[in-house]
């Protein structure tokens, strides 16, 4: 006989953490505004949002949060296959267009780029790779990066490879288990900053371990919060929390990155994690970290190719004050409304048609 309680609580629906949504949308912000002030100071150290890259980890500690709050106490009822569809249908259609639209920046950027120097089977070839999320770092004007026609995408091919292994391991390892290999991958991380100097790396061939150290701890990091219940209940909200988050994004570079990146991946952004579950948003600001959670995703995966048209303008025109802070100002605010757009027209409705088309009802 089922339990009535225990029943009640399989069907009701599940809390949602709007204060990590917002959150979510904060960091994608950080990681537009930092890629576009890497043109303007090749130097790390005299960028005010040097450290925006590090939002890429807090990415993967959410998700590893997220994931083992959604799906563990049910991925053995769905089966693995549907687990991975599902996972498909909210990650593939955004990889799909920020492949095109990084294609059609290669090929017609009105401000340089050298399509001319690549065979069209070499494009291709590439465009193909991006699409079906297979590394392929041959295009040289687009500094060697794992996907050449949407580098954000380097961090998703990632997120793919943790959905694979939760699935087929980590779902069923016990938490002292699941504790160790955190350990482990947190030895990781700090040999990755202490070999190069920092964590930047991932993104492109030469890097490219480096990205499954830093998803491999943040992951594990985010689900080991969720089945410790390491939630630490608190009034901070949604301003608290992001006065909190951006300082991890703002502090200055230094030759101590090696040590101060990992101390803000492994300790902070968990802390972050287990904060922002923890805490409620104020009815006025409901909606704003819904909207922030909602277009993250779409604004992380449409931005990079106005990126390197910027890039190209910002080195052929060299523009300063004013008009390269407008012009920085206006492009945000351009991507932000784009992915809103992206969101309401593209993203949402393909989804729930492939919902309706793959899935099995739950």
């Amino acid at each position: 006989m089922i339990n009535s309680s225990a029943a009640a609580r399989d069907t009701a629906p599940k809390q949602h953490f709007l204060v990590l949504d917002g959150l979510r949308g904060i960091a994608a912000l950080a990681v537009v505004i930092f890629h576009f002030m890497e043109w303007v100071f090749s130097d790390p150290a005299k960028n005010f949002i040097g450290h925006g890259f590090l939002a890429v980890d807090f990415f993967f500690c959410l998700s590893g949060f997220v994931i083992g709050y959604a799906y563990d106490d049910r991925i053995k009822q769905i089966g693995v296959l549907e687990f991975f569809k599902a996972r498909l249908i909210r990650l593939h259609p955004l990889v799909l267009l920020g492949s095109v639209l990084g294609l059609l920046a290669f090929l017609f950027d009105p401000f340089g780029g050298h399509p001319e120097n690549y065979s069209s089977a070499k494009i291709a070839l590439t465009f193909l790779c991006s699409l079906l999320m297979i590394p392929y770092p041959v295009i040289e004007d687009r500094g060697f990066n794992l996907f050449s026609f949407n580098a954000p995408a380097w961090s998703l091919f990632w997120e793919y490879i943790a959905n694979v292994v939760y699935a087929f391991v980590l779902i069923n390892l016990r938490r002292h288990f699941l504790l160790l290999l955190t350990l482990i991958a947190a030895l990781a991380v700090y040999y990755v900053a202490y070999r190069s100097g920092n964590l930047l790396g991932g993104w492109s061939g030469p890097t490219f371990w480096d990205g499954a150290a830093r998803i491999a701890y943040s992951f594990c990091a985010g689900l080991l919060i969720y089945r410790s219940n390491w939630i630490i209940k608190n009034s901070l909200g949604f301003i608290g929390l992001t006065a909190l988050l951006v300082p991890a994004f703002l502090f200055p570079s230094s030759s101590w990155n090696w040590l101060t990146e990992p101390f803000v991946v492994l300790c902070y952004f968990p802390l972050l994690v287990s904060l922002g579950a923890g805490t409620n948003v104020s009815s006025g600001l409901q909606k704003l970290c819904e909207y922030s959670g909602q277009i993250s995703y779409p604004l992380y995966m449409t931005h990079y190719a106005v990126l390197w048209m910027f890039g190209n303008y910002y080195l052929s025109h060299k523009p300063a004050g004013l008009e390269l802070g407008l012009i920085i100002s206006i492009a945000v605010g351009m991507l932000v409304g784009f992915a809103y757009l992206v969101m309401v027209m593209y993203d949402k409705p393909l989804r729930n048609a492939l919902r309706k088309r793959w899935l099995r009802p739950s």
